[in-house]
């Protein structure tokens, strides 16, 4: 009584594809599965850039440290009256 049998399974599956039809099913799987995808390229890419962050992070301070850079522009800013 506790698992159910392939019977059960079957007749479940069949109420699910009459219920939302085989066109409906094949999108939520194909959306399901690029979530999934996109899931897994973020935490990829969210590795690789917290180790690139402090490297970055050092040259702004290194380039902020050189007064011969001539492209820099000192700007004050002034409120709306």
């Amino acid at each position: 009584m506790g698992t159910f049998s392939i019977w059960h399974w079957l007749i479940v599956l069949l109420i699910v594809v009459m219920v939302f039809g085989t066109k409906k099913l094949k999108n939520m799987g194909g959306d399901f599965g690029s979530a999934v995808k996109g899931f897994k390229d973020g935490m990829k890419d969210g590795s690789t850039s917290v180790d690139d962050k402090p490297a970055a992070a050092s040259a702004q301070v290194a380039n902020a440290a050189a007064p011969s850079d001539k492209t820099t522009i000192d700007v004050e800013a002034r409120q709306k009256s």
